[in-house]
C-alpha cells in the first residue's frame, strides 16, 4: 500500500521532467536554476505535508540537477511521512502539532541555506537528458509513456525493498526499538536518527508513537523525524549514480538531524 500511494507522485515527477526536457527546453531549465536560491524555503514548507511522495520526487529532481543539494536536504529534513496523521489520530492537540511542524520547517530551511552556501556546485554537471539516457526512457515514444516507464521501474524497486524492510521491522519489533532509546539523553537522538534513516514510512510511525508514549524525548523524536525521508533516500540511491555522493548526502542528513535533536535537548524544548 505504501508503494501504491507513491506511484502517482513518481509518475507526475517524471512527467514534469519529461515536459521540461521536451517542451520547454533549455530556457525553462535555466530559469529554474536561477530561481533555485529560494528552493530551501519552498522545499521546507512543502515537505511538511503528510506524504512520502514529495521526498521521492525531490530525489528524482536532484538526480536531474533541477534542484540544489540544499533544496534536497530541506525537503528531506522537513518530510515527516506519517507523523502528522499519527499526531492527529492520537489527539496530540493543535499547539503541539504546530510547534513540531514549525521546528521542522525552520530547521529544514536554515540547514538548506547553509548547505547550499557550503556545498553548492559551481556548475550542474548532469542534465535531465543525461538521466533520461541512463535509464533508457525511450523518449521518442512520448512523454507519457516515458514517464510511466520510469515510474513503474522505481515502483517495483521500492516495492521489493519495502517488503524486505517491513519483514525486518516486524522481526525486531517496536518494543525492542523503544528499549534501545529509553533513558539515553545523548545516545537517544543518535539511535533515533538511525531509525529515521530506515527508508520506509514505518520509521516515522514508530518514532512518533514512542514519543507520544513517553519512551522517546523531544530531541530524540526530532532527530529521528528530521533524518527520516520515507523512501526518499531509497529513490536517491536508485536514480543518482554517484554512490559516494549518495553516502555523503545520507551522512549529512543524519548528522544534521542528530545535531538538531541534541540542540533541542540542551535547550530543554518540549512539545
Amino acid at each position: 500500500m505504501d508503494s501504491l500511494r507513491l506511484l502517482p507522485f513518481l509518475f507526475v515527477t517524471y512527467l514534469v521532467m519529461e515536459y521540461l526536457e521536451h517542451k520547454t527546453g533549455s530556457k525553462m531549465q535555466e530559469a529554474i536554476r536561477r530561481a533555485d536560491r529560494s528552493g530551501p524555503v519552498i522545499g521546507g514548507i512543502l515537505g511538511i505535508f503528510p506524504q512520502c511522495g514529495f521526498s521521492a520526487a525531490a530525489s528524482n529532481l536532484y538526480a536531474g540537477r533541477i534542484i540544489t543539494v540544499g533544496t534536497l536536504m530541506a525537503i528531506f529534513l522537513s518530510t515527516s511521512d506519517e507523523m502528522l496523521p499519527i499526531l492527529i489520530s492520537e489527539n496530540a492537540g493543535v499547539p503541539m502539532i504546530a510547534k513540531i511542524l514549525a521546528v521542522k520547517v525552520v530547521t529544514a530551511v536554515a540547514a538548506g541555506f547553509v548547505i547550499d552556501f557550503i556545498f553548492r556546485r559551481k556548475e550542474n554537471d548532469m542534465q535531465i537528458e543525461h538521466l533520461c539516457e541512463q535509464h533508457h526512457c525511450h523518449c521518442e515514444n512520448g512523454i507519457w509513456k516515458s514517464a510511466l516507464h520510469h515510474a513503474l521501474e522505481i515502483f517495483v524497486y521500492i516495492l521489493l525493498i519495502s517488503l524486505a524492510l517491513n519483514l525486518v521491522i516486524a522481526w525486531i519489533g517496536e518494543d525492542v526499538l523503544g528499549s534501545l532509546i529509553l533513558n539515553r539523553p545523548v545516545i537517544g537522538p543518535m539511535v533515533a536518527g538511525l531509525v529515521g534513516l530506515i527508508p520506509n514510512c514505518a520509521a516515522s510511525v514508530i518514532i512518533t508513537k514512542l514519543y507520544l508514549g513517553g519512551v522517546l524525548s523531544a530531541g530524540g523524536m526530532m532527530a529521528g523525524l528530521l533524518a527520516g525521508t520515507g523512501v526518499g533516500v531509497l529513490v536517491l540511491l536508485r536514480v543518482n549514480d554517484d554512490r559516494r555522493e549518495n553516502l555523503r548526502l545520507i551522512g549529512l542528513l543524519y548528522v544534521t538531524g542528530v545535531l538538531a535533536g541534541m540542540l533541542i535537548e540542551v535547550l530543554g524544548i518540549t512539545f
